[in-house]
């Protein structure tokens, strides 16, 4: 019988899901037997009954390997039996920090890689060196070299994680609306929310972790936010419009043959390419396929680091007679200090082939010197052989990245119109709006969208689909002349259309959750824009708009008002400008969004979006705001305010 479609991890997750199939391994096979299986659910706290344990193994065989193990881990874990996974993640040295959580108090302990901590902590000692809110109060430099949980605690009142997704994407968090020095649990919680919410805007994925987690200093749930954010920070840079030079890594006879390459790829594909293309041209017959095992003997380090430094006139001492791995290793990382991008790893790193670090350290080397200039070439006219076809990502495009990677698309989208094409982000997305809307027997596996013959029919076929879940209730959108081969191959207008009535669906299905008339309710814009405005009226304000596009949005003073009605005391009015100039009118968006992030509402829309009346995100900002009133029952009727005041 035909084995269903194993399911897979996203590609982010990978190097931790290697590193634990490794633990799990004991002989080191590559495989995992029938015992080892038993202890892997019992050391993962899946509680699965003897006989179903028997069908499993009856399933899977006497064996399993890394894809089955993905799938089992998958399969049968919970938010519970998730955070025991990370638990052991245990190959490498770790620290064992106490206090209870959802699993300690069931008798395990939270562990944590050092080596992250120490990486990441080196991090943010660089890039927030500026900060003097940080500096002033303490909280950087940053030493966890004698106390590991040093950074657990110092990231325990919000402060260091607002600003470490500033430093990540600028201007994401106004800084007025950090609680610089938070003097309560309420102050503490604001600043988390705050962070949780921003880090969901920049895309990234925020799986059962709430402010108390953070607050809390769950280290595998710190450590797991920090690692996506400086990530987004890492991979920003590995853009064609930062680096033109990219469009020498691939193959292709245009220019516009090897964008597209580059665009179904990985940055950690692009980053391996590029690794790869250095040593070629340094005459070296290694490659690397991964950042783990590829990289233990440090010998790719060594010719790749003397390659970049003779690219860029850098004097280094020789690493590649040194035969004493970790002698070379040292070696090399005083190299790396001397180029200046010594960051995350020593060399116990490189000796371990730990992925994740090592990945980050050449993300970092990579935007240090990419080194993709050649003589008598122009990056300038590179780049503009390519403008036609639009090699930089758009502000709403990035906008629908981060909204469908905050919601947990499996594999990562790295550019919308080349990782939607086989329909399969798109379900996953109708299924997070609507529940049990996708029938799944009709979609073709990724495996079969993958076969060289029939393949692409198959993503068509899943496309088509798609198409036909959107128009038809609930959703109904207005898809005139788009058909499943537009998405299939990238239309952007399409594609943008389509993508903006899923997120417009999205938010009002959050609200919609809320309302008392439940389900069957259609939720105009009409009934939106009547429930701002009785919102404001309810609590005195002189706001009012007509529409999603009232040019009287583009001072941001009817979303301040609207949450100053929303949730009192949160509103400085000494801080919001007039809005006579676009200077003011972009002061007063960047506040107002970071104060909505900030009572909890999960806005993705940019301050440009407020000055620029963009009608639809600013439909997105109030329906937003208007469901995180619901968290906020003390507030939604003037008069039960009055009447609580009276009875005091």
């Amino acid at each position: 019988m035909e084995r269903r479609e194993l399911k897979r991890v996203r590609d982010e997750d990978l190097s931790e899901y290697k590193e634990a199939f490794k633990y799990f391994d004991k002989n080191g096979n590559g495989y995992i037997d029938k015992d080892e299986l038993d202890l892997l659910l019992e050391k993962l706290n899946i509680n699965i009954p003897r006989y179903k344990r028997e069908t499993l193994k009856k399933e899977y065989g006497s064996t399993i390997d890394f894809d089955e193990f993905q799938d089992i881990v998958v399969e049968h874990s919970t938010a519970q039996t998730g955070a025991a996974f990370l638990n052991m993640l245990t190959k490498r040295k770790v620290e064992h920090t106490g206090g209870t959580s959802h699993v300690s108090a069931q008798g395990t302990t939270h562990s944590f890689s050092k080596s992250e901590a120490v990486g990441f902590a080196d991090w943010m000692n660089i890039h927030l060196a500026g900060d003097e809110d940080l500096k002033k109060h303490g909280y950087i430099p940053l030493d966890i070299s004698s106390d590991s949980g040093a950074l657990l605690r110092k990231v325990k009142d919000g402060v260091l994680l607002c600003k470490l997704i500033n430093a990540t994407v600028e201007g994401t968090i106004d800084d007025r609306v950090i609680n610089i020095t938070p003097d309560s649990t309420y102050a503490v919680h604001e600043n988390q929310t705050l962070a949780i919410n921003s880090a969901i805007s920049i895309g990234c994925r925020i799986v059962n972790i709430g402010a108390e987690d953070l607050a809390s200093g769950k280290p595998h749930l710190v450590l797991g936010l920090l690692w996506q954010i400086i990530r987004i920070g890492l991979f920003s840079h590995i853009t064609i419009s930062e680096v033109p030079g990219l469009l020498r890594l691939p193959e292709g006879s245009t220019t516009e043959e090897k964008e597209n390459k580059l665009h179904q790829m990985t940055p950690e594909e692009i980053l391996m390419m590029w690794v790869n293309y250095h040593l070629n041209n340094a005459g070296s017959p290694r490659r690397i396929s991964n950042f783990g095992d590829d990289i233990e003997d440090s010998e790719i380090y060594s010719e790749l680091l003397t390659r970049l430094a003779a690219l860029c006139d850098i004097t280094i001492k020789p690493t590649s007679h040194i035969p004493d791995k970790t002698t070379r290793a040292d070696e090399i990382l005083k190299n790396a200090k001397i180029m200046g991008c010594k960051r995350f790893i020593t060399a116990k790193e490189i000796l371990e082939g730990n992925e994740k670090l090592n990945l980050a350290f050449v993300a970092n080397l990579f935007n240090t010197y990419p080194c993709l200039t050649e003589d008598g070439d122009d990056d300038d006219a590179l780049y503009s052989q390519g403008t036609e076809s639009e090699l930089e990502e758009t502000r709403e495009e990035k906008t629908y990245r981060n909204w469908m990677n905050s919601l947990g698309a499996n594999p990562f989208v790295n550019w919308i119109y080349n990782d939607l094409q086989d329909g399969h982000i798109l379900m996953q997305l109708y299924d997070r709006i609507h529940p049990g809307i996708v029938d799944w027997s009709r979609v073709a596996s990724r495996k079969d969208c993958a076969k060289p013959r029939g393949g692409n029919m198959n993503k068509i076929a899943n496309c088509n689909y798609a198409v036909e879940i959107a128009v038809n209730q609930p959703f109904g959108f207005s898809l005139v002349g788009v058909q499943g081969q537009d998405i299939n191959e990238g239309k952007h207008k399409l594609t943008l259309g389509l993508l903006g009535q899923m997120m417009k669906a999205y938010t009002l299905s959050i609200l919609l959750q809320l309302e008392s008339e439940g389900e069957g309710e259609v939720i105009t814009d009409g009934k939106i824009i009547k429930m701002v405005n009785d919102k404001l009226k309810e609590f005195g304000k002189t706001s009012t708009i007509k529409d999603f596009k009232d040019s009287v949005i583009a001072s941001s003073r009817p979303v301040i008002d609207l949450i100053d009605c929303i949730k009192e005391r949160t509103v400085d009015y000494k801080l919001v400008y007039f809005g006579a100039n676009d200077k003011e009118k972009m002061q007063n968006a960047r506040y107002a969004l970071s104060l909505a992030r900030k009572i909890g509402a999960q806005i993705y829309a940019l301050p440009e979006d407020l000055v620029e009346c963009n009608a639809k995100m600013v439909m997105t900002v109030f329906v937003c705001l208007l469901a995180c009133s619901y968290k906020y029952p003390g507030r939604t009727n003037k008069q039960n305010a009055k009447t609580r005041q009276a009875r005091k």
